[in-house]
């Protein structure tokens, strides 16, 4: 591993990595910059580079949005498993729709078959860089890591584990009023439990220093793996180190699997207990000791800045971030009006110029003049309610997704409790098992007991032993029908409270489904609308030349005329204007 020169993220020593010098960037000469992307994202600038992938600022032409455009590398868009990793982390990331994830707008391929990601633009920095620095202070820490929960909890009541959680792949924006927003992304390794499985047997995906054992063992795992990264980020936070180190991949792996992790008091002795203890336990070895989920995390976590008076970030439900965009202008036509107001300069120059008796040629070039820019005035109106179209899908997507991503969670909370209980139960279950099995052995005991003495009296001669025995057997009987009518009630309950969790996870089953077919259909008609919009864009594209050579030709017997000198001049700023 070795560090980024300007915002330090840790990266392998073959990849390029993406810098967050904006400026050197700029100074980088990419053949993208300045192309369109698709007939619609225009490319402004370089914002880093990947091993996988190159993230460039853009704007969507149609709606007027600033957006950074995600290209899968060259040399990998020709692996079918790459390209389902790239394409599922859009359609994961989007579906979870939260203020701490990223925003997904689009997805698609470009000409030659390289596929994209288009995603909201951020401004901010990774978690690294303020990891790297040192411990962050609790009052930025905790509502940091409150946000990274609640994203990930989203993230899981929706089916998406994300698989390699780590300060890179955390984003920390700035809010209108000063505090931190938290963005979570790539998730290119997720696991949804709707995908077929991409990896081969034997491929491990992810990074060594934050891989739960389980990870390692078994070659894949549930939200639990997440819950353990959260760990070691939490640890990392705190503390300013990493709870492991090693000097190559296999060494951090065999410390996951078999180390304790050093108490982080003993690196940030002012760190509270109850955060000590909530980081411990997220990296506990079995994830069955872990928190039930980042539900509990995140209730844990809101519970310790309200003891130690430190910030919490607002619910997501009310949560400014939430909010939708601002409706974006988009213009009724390019160029129309421009358009337009040169057609009558072109009038006027022809009444200057030759009163009631215009050339025949000059008449036929204004005629068909008029009638071009009549087409393309048409075309673009048509454009434009093709745009409006697509900002209005983006909207109600948008806002369909928050509807159902906020009952998931409602839900969810609910469900955390459910699962909370569900484990008790079950541990109660297991210990009452356990003394079952005592008892039972105590009454095996004593039967051998009994036949011992038995056979030593046949029948002929009281002991004392013996009568103990009987005693002992039948007070072994008596605790052994307590126990197990106490292992059947436990039983019971153990049985209600897997309904009870088992009829929420079906409910939130529902709205899994209900968000997948809302998507299905967004996206079937998005694509038919951005192909409207891109076609009549490129229609529009080709006519304007043909705008552009018949006003030159009609203009080039007029140029020597000096009266027409003003008229030329408006005509030129407007051009200069419409430029």
């Amino acid at each position: 591993m070795k560090a980024c020169p300007q915002c330090h993220m840790r990266y392998p020593m073959d990849a390029i990595h993406c810098f967050l010098d904006r400026s050197t960037l700029e100074d980088i000469k990419d053949p993208l910059v300045g192309k369109t992307i698709a007939g619609r994202y225009v490319v402004e600038g370089l914002l880093g580079e990947g091993g996988m992938a190159t993230v460039y600022r853009a704007r969507n032409a149609l709606v007027d949005r600033p957006c950074a455009v995600k290209v899968m590398s060259a040399v990998l868009a020709s692996d079918a498993n790459v390209r389902e990793r790239f394409r599922r982390e859009a359609k994961s990331t989007q579906a979870i729709a939260h203020p701490n994830v990223i925003e997904i707008f689009d997805q698609g391929e470009m000409e030659d078959s390289t596929p994209y990601i288009v995603m909201e633009l951020l401004d901010g920095l990774t978690l690294v860089v303020l990891t790297d620095a040192g411990p962050i202070p609790l009052p930025r820490a905790v509502p940091i890591m409150i946000q990274i929960a609640r994203g990930i909890a989203r993230a899981h009541d929706l089916g998406v584990v994300h698989r390699d959680l780590k300060p890179e792949n955390i984003f920390v924006c700035g809010r209108a009023d000063g505090t931190d927003l938290v963005k979570i992304l790539d998730f290119g390794i997720a696991r949804s439990r709707t995908d077929t499985r991409l990896t081969n047997m034997g491929e491990l995906f992810g990074t060594p220093q934050y891989m739960a054992p389980e990870r390692i063992t078994a070659g894949d795992a549930g939200p639990s793996v997440d819950l353990y990264a959260l760990g070691v980020i939490f640890f990392e936070m705190a503390t300013g180190a990493l709870p492991f180190t090693a000097s190559d991949p296999a060494t951090f792996l065999i410390k996951h699997m078999k180390d304790p992790p050093p108490r982080p008091r003993s690196l940030a002795p002012k760190l509270p207990e109850p955060l000590e203890a909530l980081i411990l336990q997220l990296l506990e070895k079995d994830p069955r000791a872990r928190p039930v989920d980042a539900h509990r995390v995140e209730q844990d976590l809101v519970a310790i800045a309200r003891l130690l008076d430190l910030p919490v970030p607002p619910e997501p439900e009310v949560d400014p971030a939430s909010a939708r965009p601002a409706a974006l202008t988009i213009p009724p036509a390019k160029h129309v009006e421009q358009w337009s107001h040169r057609i009558t300069l072109f009038e006027q120059m022809a009444s200057l110029a030759y009163g009631a008796r215009l050339p025949e040629e000059q008449a036929r070039t204004l005629g068909e003049l008029r009638g071009v820019v009549e087409e393309i005035t048409r075309v673009r109106i048509a454009n434009a309610k093709e745009q409006r179209a697509l900002e209005e899908l983006d909207a109600r997507g948008r806002d369909a997704r928050q509807r159902l991503g906020f009952a998931v969670d409602a839900l969810g909370q609910d469900a955390s409790k459910a699962r909370e209980e569900l484990r008790a139960a079950q541990l109660e279950v297991e210990r009452i098992h356990h003394d079952v099995a005592a008892v039972a052995k105590r009454y095996a005991e004593a039967q051998r007991e009994i036949i011992a003495w038995e056979g030593r009296s046949a029948g002929r001669e009281p002991y004392k032993q013996l009568a103990d025995a009987y005693r002992q057997c039948a007070a072994a009987v008596d605790a052994w029908l307590v126990e197990r009518t106490r292992e059947r009630g436990a039983q019971t309950t153990l049985e209600g409270k897997e309904r009870s969790a088992g009829d929420l996870e079906y409910q939130i089953s529902t709205l899994r489904t209900a968000l997948a077919n809302h998507e299905k259909a967004i996206d079937r008609e998005r694509e038919a609308t951005q192909k409207r919009a891109v076609d009549l864009n490129a229609r529009a594209e080709l006519i304007e030349p043909r705008v552009l050579e018949l006003a030159t030709r009609f203009c080039g017997p007029l140029r020597a005329r000096a009266d027409l000198g003003p008229l030329f001049r408006e005509l030129e700023t407007d051009r200069a204007a419409a430029n």
